[in-house]
């Protein structure tokens, strides 16, 4: 497996150091061929340090306590090609953690760590093959959309499980044999889409026949009371039988 591969070429240079002042303080690196092997395996780290050799060609920060691989942590380092994050407390990995190494980087170790999703631009143009194994996933389309574009590793492709996910049937299963057995976790997200919309509707649709059914029992009760009002109105009769009486007095007068 790829920690194997990474063994074997730490055995091989071991021995070979780089001079103290071309090595991050809490790391210890060797040189092989004008290029460097940056050991920083359990020393503690909480974050990527900022201050590794521009010829790194393998850098090992497995089994320390960072939670969070920003945007560039690897700027400038052309070289790349092996990088382990195993066994770290990683939550969050920014969109554009690995620009600048797509092109050289041929392996990527993310497994043991606390990643439950990542954006779909994470990867982009990553052609490492990649360990993403025994990390507390939750499947719904953009992990789907993530992994299309990825070089799983083969030997650990069966332990990218889904801790959680849009359907809890699919809880504790393997991420691919869920995508093999041919659910689209995008169709869930789409049918989500819709129900929501159409609940939204609905609830607009509910809003306007309540107002329409009290507009029109306003108007009724308003229309009610305007003609109980004209009924106690004098009759046109009896107001042009008064207005004679009061001709005829006024004649006598």
């Amino acid at each position: 497996g790829t920690r194997n591969f990474l063994s074997l070429i730490w055995s091989l240079l071991f021995g070979m150091s780089v001079p103290a002042m071309a090595c991050p303080v809490s790391c210890h690196c060797i040189e092989r061929n004008g290029l460097t092997v940056v050991q920083c395996t359990s020393r503690n780290l909480d974050k990527i340090p900022s201050d590794l050799p521009k010829d790194t060609v393998v850098l090992l920060l497995s089994s320390n306590q960072i939670t969070h691989i920003p945007n560039h942590a690897f700027r400038g380092l052309h070289y790349l090609q092996e990088l382990d994050l195993s066994n770290n407390a990683i939550e969050t990995v920014d969109a554009g953690a690995f620009q600048g190494v797509s092109d050289s980087l041929l392996l990527l170790d993310l497994s043991n760590n606390h990643i439950q999703a990542v954006p779909k631009d994470a990867f982009a143009q990553l052609h490492a093959k990649i360990s993403l194994s025994n990390n507390p996933w939750h499947c719904e389309c953009s992990l789907q959309e993530v992994l299309r574009e990825l070089r799983l590793d083969p030997d650990t492709v069966n332990h990218v499980m889904c801790d959680s996910a849009v359907q809890d049937q699919y809880a504790g299963k393997p991420v691919i044999q869920v995508l093999d057995s041919g659910i689209n976790f995008c169709n869930f997200h789409h049918k989500t889409t819709d129900v929501a919309m159409f609940v939204t509707m609905f609830g607009w649709f509910t809003m306007v026949i309540a107002y329409v059914i009290y507009y029109v029992r306003h108007n009724q009760e308003d229309a009610r009371r305007h003609l109980e009002y004209l009924k106690s109105l004098p009759s046109s009769s009896q107001t042009s039988h008064t207005s004679k009486d009061l001709d005829t007095i006024s004649t006598v007068l």
